[in-house]
């Protein structure tokens, strides 16, 4: 039984969607962000970095969303949720940590301005120019989309499940996700994924936009 310290739509939506669509036994413990839980003594034994998610498999602890949910599949290849194919596997982890790298850590910047800079002049500044330098990203996704179902190959794999919460995020900025022609019909179809359905429906998030 593995358990996932999560919040919801917060970086523990890609493993919880990992989790769901491997179809094996887990548990969820929320870490309540509005109480500021995740700096808390007891969650820092766990997760030093005071983030969420984390895994607990048994004894054995990990943090960061993406290796949660490499370890997830690499423990299920059952699953599939990784290529087996040499170059479809490089693609995979190209776009992996594409989406982990760069357009995560890029909307961080835009959801957090006050991070980067000791100014509260520059804060509208910031939101303005991440808003510019994430949608260069999108549209070069978009692009890559314009004839696939998935972002890889013929099959769902972890790339659909991080970039389906990047979205989610996403969907405040002035160009949202779905107003990309081709990202936005790729969202519709994934937003039907049972595993997506599923995960949307525990932790409150409305998929009716995607519709």
């Amino acid at each position: 039984m593995y358990t996932l310290f999560y919040y919801p739509r917060n970086a523990s939506l890609a493993p919880h969607f990992v989790l769901e669509a491997l179809q094996v036994p887990y548990q969820l413990e929320l870490v309540d962000r509005k109480k500021n839980v995740q700096r808390s003594a007891q969650y820092l034994r766990l997760n030093p970095t005071g983030r969420i998610p984390t895994l607990v498999d048994d004894e054995f602890v990990l943090f960061e969303s993406a290796a949660i949910c490499l370890y997830l599949c690499e423990k299920h290849p059952e699953g599939h949720l990784i290529p087996t194919e040499a170059k479809q596997k490089a693609e995979f982890y190209q776009w992996l940590m594409y989406l982990t790298t760069t357009v995560q850590a890029e909307l961080m910047i835009y959801f957090y301005p006050e991070r980067h800079t000791q100014s509260a002049l520059m804060y509208d500044d910031i939101v303005r120019t991440q808003q510019s330098r994430v949608q260069d990203m999108l549209t070069l996704i978009d692009r890559h989309l314009a004839d696939k179902t998935y972002m890889v190959g013929e099959q769902f794999t972890v790339c659909d499940c991080y970039l389906f919460m990047l979205c989610i995020w996403a969907d405040e900025l002035a160009k949202p996700p779905l107003q990309f022609e081709h990202l936005g019909r790729y969202l519709s179809g994934i937003s039907r994924h049972p595993a997506i359905e599923a995960v949307c429906k525990k932790e409150g998030t409305e998929l009716g936009m995607y519709r």
